[in-house]
């Protein structure tokens, strides 16, 4: 599985909050990030996490309790739909899931809009080659006629990451690329096959006339299969994790 809890502490040892800071958490989750930035502000900083998931931040406020944070605010909102006043925070973290917003220069515009004069937007997103089996399975699709869009594609490379904040007037912008990924060990490519089908899109495949669709399955598998290492299938995660100041 992917190391989130690792992805989150990276973007925080690469963004630096500072004791006293404000700060904001798009798409918090657990609060990966919130609660250890809550940490490094102190007392005399502050937290607000936002999710769209009810869940997730009930999970969040279980931690903030049994550490005893006072300086964390969580709020369920759409985290495309946000409202806070200009020149609020010092630091705008979204770890790993800006791709998922409906419209990322909107975002990216209102968080310019959200930070104090020289503040800072840190977020990670995923190289548009990352997700291994997931890459292949919609390259081979796009060889018969489906396509199937990459979630990481907007924020797939570091030029595409350096254009967005460029435009909506971040300056300073760094990107550290960072190879990381994991080796699928005994696993089954049936059913990496079934699992990439019966995902978001992955059903139009089966819209194909039977034979087209078994030659699609066994090329797929063969693809797969060509990768395997004595450790196993690997399955790459790079990852960008992009700051800009405003």
């Amino acid at each position: 599985m992917l190391p989130y809890l690792s992805l989150a502490n990276r973007l925080l040892e690469i963004a630096q909050p500072q004791p006293g800071q404000e700060i904001l958490d798009v798409a918090t989750g657990t609060g990966l990030v919130a609660i250890p930035a809550a940490q490094i502000v102190g007392s005399s900083g502050r937290v607000v996490g936002v999710d769209i998931s009810k869940g997730m931040l009930e999970q969040a406020q279980r931690k903030i309790t049994t550490l005893g944070l006072t300086n964390v605010e969580l709020i369920e909102a759409d985290a495309d739909y946000l409202d806070f006043n200009d020149s609020s925070f010092d630091i705008i973290f979204c770890s790993s899931a800006l791709v998922y917003l409906t419209d990322i220069p909107n975002s990216l515009q209102q968080w310019y809009r959200f930070l104090k004069p020289g503040g800072k937007v840190a977020f990670s997103c995923f190289a548009e080659t990352a997700h291994t089996v997931a890459f292949m399975f919609r390259q081979k699709a796009q060889a018969y006629g489906i396509f199937i869009p990459n979630p990481n594609e907007p924020l797939g490379t570091p030029q595409k990451c350096q254009d967005l904040l460029k435009e909506k007037g971040f300056q300073n912008i760094e990107i550290v690329t960072e190879q990381l990924g994991f080796y699928l060990s005994n696993v089954n490519v049936e059913k990496l096959w079934n699992g990439n089908v019966i995902g978001a899109f992955g059903y139009q495949v089966k819209e194909l006339p039977p034979e087209r669709l078994e030659q699609l399955k066994a090329e797929y598998i063969a693809q797969v299969e060509a990768t395997k290492t004595d450790k196993g299938i690997w399955n790459d995660a790079t990852t960008f994790f992009v700051l800009g100041n405003k």
